[in-house]
């Protein structure tokens, strides 16, 4: 088991180093309809299989005391791990980024489970009494109405209005279920564009997190020279609700891939900026550096300044 362990976290630092970096993506061709924002690099060799890449989440979903659950959302099935200790609480919600969308240049991928489910590391590290991860859509699992998952979902609609359907009925269920008094929101890269339109349409979310978060999809594809994600819903049309959340914003120093003026432009969309802080982690890459600061990342207080 531990050989097994270890061959996967060799596999998976590979497929990091391997990262495509934006300027590649300006000469890509098929390329041009990837928006790396998404929390996925991609890799000529991806090695580690559909099964190796389920067990390496529950792997570290286990260390965690974090427990497998599906969720039916129609029109998906959300899996995810979650750990309740205190029903009625708040609880601490993480959500993937995009995952493995390309295997080439020119070849997307069949199955978007990620080689290295950063968010889920995240989640390993949080000791709050609550704590719920959720895959991005087709990610672990599929439709609910057994059908093939669609190559769009992990790609130009990645953030359409039905996969928001989908994690508000999530959400909504787990609610009803445990009787959540709020939730804090976290996402990673991709999984932080889902975080901040969830934010932006409910009404139950006290605070919102990003790690290397693509909040302003349409600045990211303008920055990278890359189509727009015409069918997916983009943070600052929520601009006059999200103002009004206490957030916080961790930005890589080193992150090629959503360098900080992504959040410069989600931060200038805006009408009020008292309630958003960001803060730039040294050494940061994109998809490195942040499984080891985020306890104290986390740590920090998430509050409006001077609000009114």
């Amino acid at each position: 088991m531990l050989i097994g362990q270890f061959l996967r976290t060799q596999m998976a630092a590979k497929y990091r180093k391997n990262s495509l970096l934006p300027r590649r993506v300006r000469h890509g061709g098929l390329l041009r309809t990837l928006l790396l924002g998404g929390g996925l690099a991609l890799t000529g060799c991806a090695t580690t299989t559909i099964d190796g890449r389920h067990d390496l989440a529950k792997g570290i979903a286990a260390s965690a005391h974090l427990s497998p659950m599906v969720l039916q959302a129609p029109p998906f099935a959300l899996s995810g791990f979650a750990r309740i200790q205190s029903p009625g609480a708040p609880a601490n919600v993480y959500i993937e980024g995009d995952g493995l969308a390309w295997l080439s240049k020119s070849q997307p991928s069949m199955n978007p489970t990620p080689t290295d489910p950063i968010a889920l590391r995240l989640a390993a590290q949080d000791t709050a009494a609550n704590v719920i991860y959720l895959a991005r859509p087709c990610q672990y699992s599929g439709t609910t109405d057994g059908q093939q998952c669609q190559k769009s979902y992990w790609m130009g609609r990645r953030y359409a209005p039905e996969v928001l359907q989908s994690y508000n009925a999530a959400l909504n269920s787990l609610k009803t279920r445990y009787n959540f008094s709020a939730y804090n929101l976290a996402g990673f890269s991709g999984g932080a564009t889902v975080a901040a339109l969830l934010a932006g349409q409910r009404n139950d979310v006290a605070s919102l997190r990003s790690i290397a978060g693509n909040l302003d999809h349409q600045a990211h594809s303008r920055v990278h020279n890359v189509s727009i994600l015409a069918s997916s819903l983009n943070p600052p049309q929520y601009a006059a609700k999200l103002a009004a959340i206490p957030q916080y914003h961790f930005i890589g120093g080193d992150d090629k891939i959503v360098p900080i003026e992504i959040f410069r432009a989600y931060a200038a969309a805006l009408p009020d900026q008292r309630c958003v802080q960001y803060k730039i982690v040294p050494n940061a890459e994109h998809d490195s550096g942040w499984t080891q600061s985020w306890p104290n990342l986390l740590a920090l207080p998430v509050s409006c300044q001077n609000a009114p």
